[in-house]
């Protein structure tokens, strides 16, 4: 592994985002969208709107350079103000031209640029249940200083359309949802206990770098804490508190997705992969995984076969 862990489970994950429309606005106006059954991320690169999300008590003003991400399956609303009806926005999107984008209202004070970040089916989940239901980090903030960039070199790769496009855009609609989660990390208030929370933490952070950098190397408690210029007992205590598990609890979890993922995606022997990840005999690996995921190796490989 990279020794990097956001780094590590964003490839786990197979994080790929898309950009897949917009549309610009004047006058009043107001669109309905449905509940996305993908994460969904926005932005407003000219104007200002106001959002309304099922299940939030206040809506929300985005400004220019303001970003969203919706991770909960939620209808929401975007509109010029709150006392204008909303039109359905797959009636509006059906009359999409070939870049996506389509005009409401009278007038272009406004434009918006949208997209779906997709998750592997099966480890997407490591993402996707520690995400809050709902990101906005404003322009104004000083992590978005790295957003308008980004969002200006989307909107400019969609008018060019030069050869191209496609790839460049969607590596920079990767590069925004990365800025967003570390927005998020930096500004976010207290996160329940998870890995996600743990990232984000600068004393863990060594430590996770050396299991994430050698995860099939046998760390001892006094190294990682060592590491991280703590006590052995500050160390375990602040890990378990951040991070909701022990130190090495986490380590065998994080072992036991990547077992997971060489199970599904190849015929490596069992003792192959146990070995790789620092077991010393298939039957030991085997315990282990059927103690974290509740089912042998092979039974596992033989379900997600199937599962295909």
């Amino acid at each position: 592994m990279s020794g990097d862990p956001f780094s590590d489970i964003l490839k786990f994950t197979n994080t790929e985002s898309l950009v897949t429309g917009g549309f610009t606005a004047g006058g009043a106006w107001a669109i309905r969208f449905p509940a996305p059954d993908k994460i969904k991320f926005f932005a407003v690169i000219k104007g200002h709107c106001w959002v309304r999300i099922e299940g939030e008590a206040q809506p929300s003003r985005f400004e220019t350079g303001d970003v969203g991400l919706l991770s909960a399956k939620r209808s929401f609303v975007l509109a010029s103000g709150l006392d204008v009806p909303p039109v359905d926005a797959m009636t509006l999107f059906s009359r999409a031209d070939r870049a996506g984008a389509v005009v409401v209202g009278d007038g272009d004070d406004f434009a918006h640029i949208g997209g779906h970040v997709l998750l592997d089916p099966a480890s997407g989940r490591l993402l996707a249940d520690v995400l809050p239901p709902w990101i906005h980090v404003p322009a104004a903030s000083p992590q978005a200083a790295a957003f308008r960039w980004l969002l200006d070199q989307l909107v400019a790769e969609r008018r060019a359309d030069l050869p191209g496009t496609q790839l460049v855009t969607a590596q920079l609609a990767q590069l925004l949802f990365i800025q967003i989660l570390r927005a998020h990390l930096k500004t976010s208030g207290p996160m329940p206990a998870g890995w996600l929370r743990a990232l984000g933490d600068p004393r863990l952070a060594p430590a996770l770098r050396l299991m994430h950098g050698d995860p099939a190397r046998a760390w001892h408690l006094d190294e990682l804490a060592k590491a991280c210029a703590m006590s052995r007992t500050t160390f375990a205590l602040h890990f378990r508190t951040v991070a909701g598990v022990a130190p090495l609890t986490y380590l065998t979890e994080w072992r036991m997705r990547l077992a997971e993922r060489a199970l599904r995606e190849g015929a490596t022997p069992v003792a192959t992969i146990g070995q790789s990840l620092g077991y010393s005999s298939e039957s030991a690996f085997s315990t282990a995984f059927k103690r974290v995921t509740g089912a042998s190796p092979k039974t596992y490989r033989d379900t997600a076969r199937m599962s295909a």
